[in-house]
């Protein structure tokens, strides 16, 4: 039993054509960023995507229905709706099961764009090893899905309120390629770098999906996740961020904030301490990303 795919009119016509198609998650617009920049981001993101030669497909749940591709009216309604759910790979199921309405994170987007049969997709930072995690077990279920679900992620790095030299053991035990583009380290999300050396540059989008085909016809299952680093010119130096990061993360705790509402509390808080210059990073890597997955995307069809 495979649930209907709703596809919009846009991303229907473009994967009849053939043409090349990226994913885009929706949790950005219902718990990463403020109304109304929440919609504003995402039509600009969409709109960088059309300008590079590709199409993007917005997904999300919407009363039960798998959205592929949002159009305008559904893009302006979603990001004004409130108790919006969280989707990640436990719970997508049951939201569309139950008529529900939920965001989908990295790896529900990665699993509704492989059904859809979309090899590319652009976000902002991945979910990965929690600080603390050794206590508390706390592990994004993004970096099994990237382990097991053949879609090419660009991303700028993990979140940087993660730790990330653990999000790098694990995506390296799980065999996920962590390709950096354009430069040796790993980025750290509102930073271009996190000091940390990456285990696999490459340095254009050709070869990014000429590896993306390779993996496919050598049997080998998941997908690949390429490092995008964030423009320099819109930065907030890493070594300014330690001390925020470490602020929000001892406000979450004594407020007792855990599961699913860590991420998006730490954002907030971040927001807050750093007088909107983290949302305005945010914005800035998305659109980058979205710049680079558009070019990653005509390059798989031309492969094709």
């Amino acid at each position: 039993m495979t649930p209907d795919l709703d596809f919009s009119f846009e991303v229907r016509s473009a994967m009849e054509a053939g043409a090349p198609v990226v994913a885009l998650e929706s949790a950005i617009i219902a718990h990463g960023m403020p109304i109304p920049q929440n919609i504003e981001t995402v039509r600009s993101v969409e709109a960088t995507i059309r300008k590079r030669g590709a199409t993007p497909a917005t997904i999300a749940v919407i009363d039960g229905r798998m959205k592929i591709g949002l159009d305008d009216t559904e893009l302006d309604a979603f990001g004004r709706a409130t108790g919006v759910a969280k989707l990640s790979r436990a719970d997508m199921a049951t939201c569309i099961a139950t008529g529900g309405t939920g965001a989908t994170t990295v790896a529900a987007t990665m699993i509704a764009a492989h059904l859809a049969g979309i090899e590319v997709f652009a976000t902002g930072g991945i979910g990965g090893v929690h600080k603390g995690a050794e206590a508390s077990f706390d592990v994004s279920a993004d970096l099994h899905e990237i382990a097991q679900t053949p879609v090419t992620v660009v991303a700028a790095g993990a979140k940087a309120i993660l730790d990330i030299p653990k999000t790098l053991e694990v995506l390296e035990t799980l065999g996920v390629p962590v390709i950096a583009y354009g430069q040796d380290t790993f980025p750290a999300f509102w930073s271009q770098s996190s000091g940390i050396k990456a285990p696999i540059r490459m340095d254009d989008a050709i070869t990014v999906a000429r590896s993306h085909r390779i993996r496919a016809a050598l049997g080998v299952s998941g997908g690949q996740l390429i490092a995008n680093p964030i423009p320099a010119e819109d930065e907030i130096p890493v070594e300014e961020l330690d001390s925020i990061i470490a602020a929000a993360a001892r406000d979450a705790a004594g407020l007792d904030v855990t599961g699913k509402a860590v991420t998006p509390f730490l954002l907030s808080r971040i927001f807050d301490l750093t007088d909107g210059a983290s949302l305005k990073a945010n914005i800035a890597l998305v659109m980058n990303n979205a710049r680079l997955a558009a070019e990653i995307a005509v390059s798989l069809r031309s492969l094709k």
